[in-house]
């Protein structure tokens, strides 16, 4: 879709969506839903217009018995290749949680870590990483949206605050790699967030849309850099005025081609951050038909208001075999960190 220019995609989505053409093959898109239990009306939505996944928040969640049947039941109404998507970090972004899941530490406890031992802050990340795996795994869940890699600065809002590793570019390339690779080793997708970096936004892009005027993003771009090979990555919903003074990293093409997939080498799945969030401007079917036509190659739409996903469904150009047979766990994956392999632990060994 990358070699899509934007007039191209909207008029052959506009063909798309007036012939109904390919309606039973996956959108590229992936949606919230609204409750503990898929709706009718969910179901009826997504067997005419079938998301490349969902993904699941705090109100879907009630126990380990719930979650289990809303799985089975979320796997029959999506296609076989569509993906389960879990926003989990750990410590204050954790939608498995008590009292029916451990809570994890905040990662910036890695960070601290690193300064004093590196090797056991390692050890610690990659735990880290299984841990989230794990948990993930048990559900039913094949990809989660971590690690964050975003480098915060003095100054910063703290949206991302305790959840960045650390102030150093170093750590967090090296230990996000070690998250990576131990939710990998679970069989689980991970998510690095937020490219092209979130470190320096003095505002919280769930509510407004910030802007980055310096032009030295080496230590923002380094931990990407890094881990170039990871499966997927998630965009930030940032205007970094020096590659784009209009446009956020997730709508604008020159940020993901030139930025994303040349500078940093990221040629995994790109999946937009939530396009429901206040940084972006728009209806929702003009935001993810914005943010497809750019290069991502998944729409993210967190609300679960049906409505709207319908209107994100429609406007969502369908999603190719090729991305799609990459959006699920490969054995090669293990390939894109240096983890070596260990036995698969049980949760209460995984926890750092």
């Amino acid at each position: 879709m990358r070699n899509y220019t934007p007039v191209a995609f909207h008029a052959i989505s506009r063909i798309h969506n007036q012939f109904n053409v390919w309606v039973l093959a996956m959108k590229a898109a992936i949606v919230g839903i609204s409750g503990p239990e898929l709706t009718e009306a969910e179901r009826s939505l997504f067997a005419h217009l079938p998301p490349a996944g969902i993904i699941l928040f705090s109100r879907n969640i009630q126990s380990p018995t719930q979650l289990q049947g809303l799985v089975a039941d979320l796997r029959r109404a999506l296609p076989a290749d569509a993906v389960l998507m879990l926003d989990q970090e750990g410590g204050r972004v954790a939608r498995l949680g008590a009292p029916h899941w451990p809570a994890l530490p905040s990662a910036a406890t890695l960070g601290a870590l690193w300064t004093h031992d590196p090797a056991e802050a390692r050890i610690t990340a990659c735990k880290r990483g299984m841990a989230l795996g794990l948990m993930a795994q048990a559900a039913g869940i094949d990809v989660i949206t971590a690690p964050v890699l975003d480098v915060p600065v003095l100054g910063s809002d703290k949206v991302i605050g305790d959840r960045a590793i650390s102030t150093d570019p170093v750590a967090v390339g090296v230990l996000g790699a070690d998250i990576a690779a131990g939710i990998l080793s679970q069989g689980v997708q991970p998510v690095m967030k937020h490219i092209p970096g979130h470190g320096r936004a003095t505002i919280d892009s769930h509510v407004s849309l910030p802007r980055v005027a310096t032009k030295q993003l080496d230590q923002d771009l380094a931990p990407f850099v890094a881990n170039a090979r990871l499966p997927w990555a998630m965009t930030a919903h940032i205007v970094y005025e020096a590659w784009d003074a209009v446009r956020p990293a997730t709508v604008s093409p020159r940020v993901i081609e030139e930025v994303i997939r040349r500078r940093i080498g990221f040629q995994g799945i790109l999946v937009s951050d939530d396009l429901a969030m206040g940084a972006m401007t728009g209806d929702p079917a003009s935001r993810a038909r914005d943010a497809l036509a750019a290069g991502c190659d998944l729409a993210l739409f967190c609300s679960g208001d049906l409505i709207l996903n319908q209107t994100v469904l429609e406007a969502a150009f369908v999603l190719s075999a090729a991305r799609a047979a990459e959006m699920k766990f490969r054995q090669a994956d293990l390939l894109a960190t240096d983890f070596a392999a260990a036995p698969i632990p049980v949760l209460a060994d995984a926890m750092p």
